[in-house]
């Protein structure tokens, strides 16, 4: 088996700081916020000039997190077409931590799936992709370099 664990749930949103507070208001803290982009989130994307604000929120167990992501660069696209390209409002990915990203791409590209953009490395901590699963449903994989 080579999933180590759910990392966490990423949601599309138009509005971050309403996200944030209905989020809050359900219970989850707000671990931090960011402003994300480079070339490395384009290769991950499929996309060119992803500039995006997110947020992590934590259950009150600490074990689950939800990232909420606003794109500003694209723009959002709504969920018109069957298969939703990563900057659609809504359920954007799963997140799991594989053993090896190569072994399970292989694996889920055997079963139907796609990368979405490719495989990218953030830094020296991991190596990332998007894969379009049954439904058009993003899976994320990340696999930890250290």
């Amino acid at each position: 088996m080579t999933i180590k664990r759910l990392d966490h749930v990423s949601v599309v949103v138009d509005d971050l700081a309403a996200a944030i507070a209905f989020f809050t208001a359900l219970g989850m803290t707000l671990d931090g916020k960011a402003p994300i982009e480079g070339p490395w989130v384009d290769r991950i994307n499929g996309l060119e000039g992803v500039k995006v604000d997110i947020a992590m929120m934590r259950t009150p167990d600490g074990h689950g997190r939800l990232e909420l992501t606003k794109f500003h660069n694209p723009k959002l696209v709504e969920i018109e077409p069957a298969i939703a390209p990563p900057n659609a409002l809504g359920l954007r990915s799963v997140m799991f931590t594989v053993e090896s990203v190569d072994d399970t791409v292989a694996r889920l590209r055997a079963n139907g799936a796609e990368l979405v953009g490719e495989v990218a490395q953030y830094e020296d901590k991991y190596r990332l992709c998007y894969m379009r699963g049954p439904a058009g449903i993003i899976v994320a994989l990340a696999e930890e370099l250290s």
